[in-house]
């Protein structure tokens, strides 16, 4: 289910059962452990620069450059250091903004799972 009609029907999932697909890393993210990533993009603007979706990543230490993201955690637990910045400690109804362009290092304790809005430029 993904839709990039702005007039698309109002919708509600349960995040916990959303079937989630694979999204590989980048074998240079990876700064220890396995770490899978999963996602699923549930509503994408007309010009592609909006996306609402949900996304997963097993334990393991990854880094990243990030978007302009506001996400939500529905389950798991992580800390993500921010560089030149403060460490975010995440679980469960934890609420984040992240900055384009910020470079994180997520070291993931539990399999994390959030909802996310993502603003690309």
């Amino acid at each position: 289910m993904t839709t990039n009609d702005q007039t698309a029907a109002s919708f509600a999932v349960h995040i916990p059962d959303v079937e989630l697909e694979a999204e590989p890393l980048d074998p240079e993210q990876i700064v220890s452990g396995e770490p899978v990533v999963t996602g699923k993009v549930l509503w994408e603007s007309a010009d592609g620069k909006q996306l609402r979706g949900i996304w997963q990543i097993t334990p393991g230490v990854v880094t990243d450059t990030e978007a302009n993201e506001l996400f939500v955690v529905v389950s798991g637990r992580a800390t993500v250091e921010v560089e030149g910045g403060d460490t975010l400690r995440l679980g469960p109804g934890d609420a984040a903004v992240l900055r384009e362009g910020d470079r994180t290092t997520w070291t993931v304790h539990e399999t994390l799972r959030k909802a996310y809005h993502i603003t690309l430029p």
